[in-house]
């Protein structure tokens, strides 16, 4: 996922509750649904940035030896300024852009 391309807010911002019970029905069923996505996107984020740390680690690493690597500082100062995973995941449920299914649901129709 591009996270650049996210268009998301950054900080929290008050919501109506009436907007996460309309597509489920159950506002708590929503909640479970944004839940497990923003676990994805946060599971998603942090093997990104592993790998991208990976690049710049030093192959002897030393407790003594303290050096600052500015590629690394970049890429902290990045995922700093992207918006949480919880934020991601409430701008996609709003925008229909989770795809969820209840199979307790399927199986009593």
């Amino acid at each position: 996922m591009d996270y650049k391309k996210v268009k998301s807010d950054t900080s929290a911002i008050t919501r109506t509750v009436r907007d996460f019970d309309q597509e489920t029905g159950n506002i708590y069923e929503s909640v479970a649904v944004m839940s497990k996505r923003a676990n994805q996107i946060s599971l998603e984020m942090k093997e990104e940035l592993d790998r991208k740390i990976a690049e710049f680690a030093s192959p002897t690493d030393n407790l003594e030896e303290v050096f600052e690597n500015r590629e690394q500082i970049e890429i902290a100062k990045f995922y700093e300024r992207v918006p949480k995973p919880t934020l991601i995941a409430v701008q996609e449920f709003l925008d229909d852009k989770i795809y969820y299914r209840n199979p307790l649901k399927e199986s009593k129709a």
